[in-house]
């Protein structure tokens, strides 16, 4: 289980043993010391949801694999809820995406490069004009907690890598 790697752990008072109550439509795991009640979703931005999982999940996808973004309305035909329900799953899913990312903001020494990224095609025009390339720009933080020399040992810096298409 991804929640609870070590199996259940309440969140109140970090207690082992649990007993299985079945709810409605979910099972929920309680606490047989302090009878706390938790499901797999409760602290995420699934926690008390009536859509199913999977209706999430392709959610999850869609947003995820839409390379110029999805729009709400979109995002309801494909999943068949109604237009507030798609803007809610948006919303939230765009906000976890959001938070989790400023997270990793680049710090310290930063190095950037461009390249473009695609090969020659058949009669098409070569070099950096060429159609089918894609330009990029990638940035690289370097930890500065380790002693720098001229002998630096790459694998214990601590490098980040984030490409922009």
């Amino acid at each position: 289980m991804a929640r609870w790697p070590d199996w259940f752990r309440c969140p109140r008072c970090y207690g082992r043993e649990h007993g299985l109550v079945y709810c409605r439509r979910l099972k929920r795991y309680q606490c047989r010391t302090c009878g706390h009640q938790a499901t797999l979703t409760a602290g995420t931005i699934m926690q008390a949801t009536k859509l199913p999982l999977t209706t999430w999940l392709l959610a999850f996808y869609l947003i995820g694999q839409a390379k110029t973004g999805i729009s709400s309305l979109e995002l309801s035909r494909h999943l068949g809820v109604n237009y507030d329900t798609a803007w809610l799953l948006h919303n939230k899913i765009l906000r976890a995406m959001t938070e989790r990312e400023e997270a990793y903001l680049l710090r310290g020494k930063i190095q950037m490069d461009d390249a473009y990224l695609g090969g020659e095609r058949p009669g098409g025009k070569a070099g950096l004009g060429s159609e089918n390339k894609i330009p990029i720009v990638a940035a690289v933080s370097l930890n500065e907690a380790w002693p720098s020399d001229s002998r630096q040992d790459h694998s214990r810096e601590r490098l980040q890598l984030r490409s922009y298409f």
